[in-house]
């Protein structure tokens, strides 16, 4: 089998291609340079000259704070990008993964959340995420989309390098206690989607690492495993103003997983203290 895969230098997408090699399998990883998805005209010419038997779409706009002021960039990326490479699927007839997150949803009450939960996005980010979504859905029958959230993994920025990297020049740090949700490990992730593209179980899923946390427990539990003294303050996310507001309700049923055969993965904690071995060696 052959995948295409976009956003190969991010953390989610250069995993992803490692699966996929690892597994003996037929990778074409692109980012930017070699398809800007925000171009109809590239994304297509592209998509056909590989030939692939599915696309992952791993690319997007993360920076959710600076979506708030460049709304009509991320649409383009977030919303136009899944729009254009879906186009091409169908045209082709063939299947895609198209990565979302926990950020449709407005965060509201304790439950977690059903694939197939109303969405109510409180960002921009999280608004041309749904876009992206409802582009997928309207024009493909051949699709998945995985929502995740809280990423880490080797290659990029993320919470978990932010926390190491600010522990050698503080030695005590607040971090926002009333979100809840569950990390997310890309190569834990990458496993799950190269298992889901061999299928044809389409649909909605949510994807993140067994159990929940809050960002402060996150940390903490980074400063433990890491071995790093570290005195760390709960605070509230009124404490800690951001542009764009956070859902604080991102916890995730994966029920759907299970009932369609897929592995859930690893709890959030065994998934760190791998991580932790990993970028530490």
């Amino acid at each position: 089998m052959k995948v295409l895969v976009t956003g190969v230098k991010g953390q989610l997408g250069f995993d992803v291609v490692r699966e996929l090699e690892k597994r003996n399998m037929e990778a074409v990883g692109v980012d930017i340079e070699e398809m800007d998805i925000t171009d109809a005209q590239s994304v297509d010419r592209v998509i056909r000259e590989a030939a692939p038997d599915a696309v992952i779409h791993c690319a997007a706009y993360t920076a959710v704070d600076a979506a708030e002021d460049n709304e009509e960039l991320c649409r383009k990326v977030n919303a136009e990008g899944p729009q254009n490479i879906a186009n091409v699927c169908k045209a082709l007839d063939i299947k895609m993964i198209y990565i979302s997150t926990d950020y449709v949803f407005d965060g509201q009450g304790e439950r977690p959340w059903e694939p197939e939960d109303e969405r109510h996005p409180l960002s921009v980010y999280g608004q041309t995420k749904y876009e992206g979504e409802l582009a997928v859905q309207n024009t493909l029958e051949k699709y998945f989309i995985v929502r995740i959230a809280w990423v880490f993994g080797v290659n990029g920025k993320n919470f978990v390098k932010t926390m190491l990297r600010l522990a050698e020049t503080h030695n005590k740090l607040t971090v926002v206690n009333d979100q809840y949700g569950s990390p997310t490990y890309t190569y834990d992730l990458a496993r799950l989607l190269v298992d889901m593209v061999l299928t044809d179980k389409y649909g909605v899923y949510h994807a993140t690492n067994e159990g929940i946390c809050t960002w402060y427990e996150f940390a903490c539990e980074i400063f433990r495993l890491a071995g790093i003294e570290m005195e760390v303050a709960p605070v509230s996310s009124d404490e800690y103003p951001a542009k764009a507001k956070r859902p604080e309700n991102s916890r995730m049923s994966k029920d759907k997983l299970e009932a369609n055969g897929f592995e859930r993965l690893p709890a959030w904690q065994d998934a760190l203290k791998r991580y932790l071995e990993i970028i530490r060696a």
